[in-house]
């Protein structure tokens, strides 16, 4: 029989931006880090590099049956499963909305709102089978937001949709697992320095320079201070918090006033 580990995690979409930088910081907390991505030899890289106590695995969270493989060879390999990180996600559409396409709108929705439900509930699964840890209960799942959860991005129809339906999903999975000791929490990060972005600029879909003068802090954040919250929220430190939503947005969804309101950018933003 293997021996137990205490503490395992999962991060899907663990290739690049976000999702690699939570998984390096699960790992510096101590945690044996899954890494799924749909880029199997990305994701196996990846893991290479963390280090060989922890395991890359090729997973869609699209499909229901490669989202229960690869639990299962989580499960299997590890023994137990006390986090997940539903990060997977991919960008939306651009241009106007009587212009867009039903297939592109449905397979935003599918990666990220479909995605979170699978995972969630394949390693629900686990948890609730496992036995609760003193202060910890039986793990804590955080679901990645967006500040397009809340606020109004033309255009953005189908993330929008999908990043406001996490945050519904993340409510009702709180509520119903709060008392089996699994909390469910969610970040809803504003615009971070990530491949996705960067796709987004190069499409002219994005204002880079706009979006620094909109943000109170003055710039896009960094994967690595989105993973900081992360790796809060599934740690005994946050043992009493579930169902919340925790912006880290620089402060764009406090800010309601003109834009003429904020002083100049920082010289480092602006440079």
């Amino acid at each position: 029989m293997q021996k137990r580990i205490e503490s395992v995690a999962i991060v899907t979409g663990a290739a690049d931006g976000i999702g690699w930088a939570t998984a390096q910081r699960l790992a510096m907390d101590g945690y044996r880090v899954a890494l799924l991505d749909v880029r199997s030899e990305a994701v196996q890289a990846r893991a290479t590099e963390l280090g060989r106590q922890h395991l890359g695995l090729a997973c869609d969270v699209t499909s229901e049956a490669s989202v229960q493989a690869a639990v299962a060879a989580v499960a299997a390999r590890f023994g137990r499963i006390d986090a997940l990180v539903n990060n997977a996600g991919i960008g939306d559409q651009t241009g106007p909305t009587v212009e867009q396409n039903v297939e592109a709108f449905d397979r935003v929705l599918a990666v990220h709102l479909r995605g979170t439900f699978l995972m969630s509930q394949a390693v629900a699964r686990v948890m609730l089978r496992a036995q609760p840890a003193t202060g910890h209960g039986r793990g804590a799942i955080v679901n990645l937001g967006s500040i397009a959860s809340t606020t109004g991005l033309p255009g953005r129809n189908a993330y929008s949709a999908a990043k406001a339906g996490v945050l519904g999903m993340t409510r009702a999975m709180a509520s119903e697992w709060a008392r089996a000791g699994i909390r469910v929490n969610a970040v809803a990060p504003g615009y971070v320095r990530t491949a996705l972005i960067a796709g987004l600029e190069r499409q002219g879909a994005l204002d880079a320079e706009g979006i620094a003068h909109r943000t109170p802090m003055g710039r896009m954040a960094e994967p690595g201070e989105i993973a900081e919250v992360i790796a809060f929220l599934v740690s005994r430190r946050a043992s009493y918090i579930t169902g919340a939503v925790l912006p880290v947005d620089g402060g764009w969804t406090a800010f309601g006033a003109p834009e003429s309101a904020l002083s100049g950018l920082p010289e480092q933003a602006a440079a």
